[in-house]
């Protein structure tokens, strides 16, 4: 195991040297140079002294570890990558924030992030859509835009990530720059616009990671025909969302959610219908009762017009915003119950800047406001909706969860699920592991048995 470890440490370190930033707005990584006919030996490209600095402490990071791993067990060393994380993830603070999302994004694809080896503990274990999940912790849509990183980031040790949102034709979003950071809040504005490579792209990346799990779990069965394969979903070893957006240009929001869940549902463990980020034009005047009730209705019949197999096809969520009035809420849950729907996320982010928030001169910049400032409001509204929905239909609380007593307190207010963001940008891969440490704490505290008994605790 030390050797294998000191060769991809060696290898890894080799191979980011010998990659250079391009001029591409986006911050897209290419090679230096060389191929089949070039004359000279590729150089080491110029960095700029933050760089450097990154350079090396990352490289700094796999020495040690390549070290340190023939003294310890799997386990251990496991731990011991994800808090080294630490040390590399202020450095991307240092770096524009959309190329420095861009930059964790390559790194996760590539597999130059931890991978997460314990297994989660039994209590954080649940079943949900009859899909089984080993922790309720997920990453939320925003972060991979277009299924770049799916099996990286759920070697993590995520319980499953939502990828999106997915246009149906590529667009650019809108102009940059369009991410602020307000560090000391714990929180981000960001005005990205659904930026997003298209459906027809993200199409194809799914389909080769479906790929790639349906032939693990043919061999892992032929090699060890009594041996279980572990749960997982379609795209790997944790659950896969798909959240789904409209074009800015386009004039029929249906077609564009149809086109969409008839081109990615079958890659899906469950699908998401965003009709309430605040940086498309229009887009939340679909969260009211007559304009929802329409649009689900057309989206069920495209998604259950399909051919499925014995596990039916995947369930369908709505995303709403935080800003909702109480008479909203109570339509949104009217539809919900009448139309049989199969969960609600909430929520979206703000375009209220709440207290401290408020007193930041970037507050100014429009946008939808996420991280610690949200989660007051995101966990009431949540909380409002468990009582209007009788605690029927499955929720999925995101919005300011930074710490394992966040996850906690949505769990209690109805979330049988809970989704971050914001707080991984910060807080990095040693976040994940920490969170479910600490969740695991406070359901032994309370003397909750499982995460499905802490479920609307407040409630109660």
């Amino acid at each position: 195991m030390a050797a294998r470890a000191a060769t991809s440490a060696a290898k890894w370190a080799r191979e980011f040297l010998f990659r250079k930033v391009s001029s591409n707005p986006l911050g897209a990584i290419r090679n230096c140079s060389s191929g089949p006919g070039a004359s000279s030996a590729p150089k080491v490209p110029h960095f700029s002294k933050k760089g450097r600095i990154f350079t090396g402490a990352t490289i700094g990071m796999a020495i040690a570890g390549g070290a340190y791993v023939s003294t310890t067990d799997e386990a251990t060393f496991c731990g011991w990558l994800f808090s080294a994380t630490k040390v590399v993830n202020p450095l991307f603070a240092l770096l524009d924030a959309e190329f420095a999302h861009k930059l964790a994004v390559t790194a996760a694809s590539r597999g130059w992030v931890p991978r997460e080896k314990r297994p989660d503990p039994q209590i954080l274990g649940l079943e949900v859509w009859g899909r089984k999940f080993s922790n309720p912790i997920g990453l939320a849509a925003g972060f991979d835009k277009n299924a770049e990183a799916t099996e990286g980031l759920l070697g993590l040790g995520f319980g499953f990530v939502e990828v999106g949102s997915v246009t149906p034709v590529p667009q650019e979003g809108n102009p940059k720059p369009r991410i602020f950071r307000l560090p000391q809040e714990g929180a981000i504005i960001n005005r990205c616009g659904f930026n997003s490579e298209g459906i027809v792209v993200v199409a194809k990346r799914l389909g080769a990671q479906h790929g790639k799990r349906m032939l693990a779990e043919t061999s892992a069965t032929s090699s060890s025909p009594n041996e279980e394969v572990k749960p997982g979903g379609k795209s790997g070893p944790g659950i896969l969302g798909v959240n789904l957006g409209k074009n800015k240009t386009s004039e029929d929001a249906a077609a564009d959610y149809v086109q969409g869940v008839h081109n990615l549902s079958q890659y899906a463990d469950y699908l998401v219908i965003n009709v309430s980020s605040p940086n498309t034009a229009g887009l939340r005047m679909l969260q009211g009762r007559k304009q929802l009730k329409d649009l689900v209705k057309k989206v069920q019949a495209a998604r259950d017009e399909m051919q499925w197999g014995d596990e039916g096809p995947p369930p369908l969520l709505v995303k709403i915003a935080p800003d909702l009035s109480r008479g909203e809420l109570e339509d949104i849950a009217a539809v919900a119950l009448a139309l049989r729907l199969d969960g609600l996320i909430i929520s979206n982010t703000t375009v209220s800047r709440p207290d401290p928030v408020s007193n930041n001169p970037v507050a100014k910049e429009t946008g939808g406001l996420s991280g610690k400032p949200l989660f007051p409001l995101s966990t009431n509204m949540l909380r409002e909706m468990y009582t209007l929905t009788r605690g029927k239909i499955p929720l999925i609380g995101c919005g300011g969860v930074s710490s394992g007593e966040d996850a906690y307190k949505k769990i209690r207010a109805g979330a049988t699920l809970v989704q971050l963001y914001t707080g991984f940008a910060y807080g990095g891969p040693a976040l994940i592991p920490q969170i479910k440490e600490e969740l695991v704490s406070c359901l032994e505290r309370d003397g909750f048995k499982s995460i499905q008994e802490a479920i609307g605790a407040d409630h109660r």
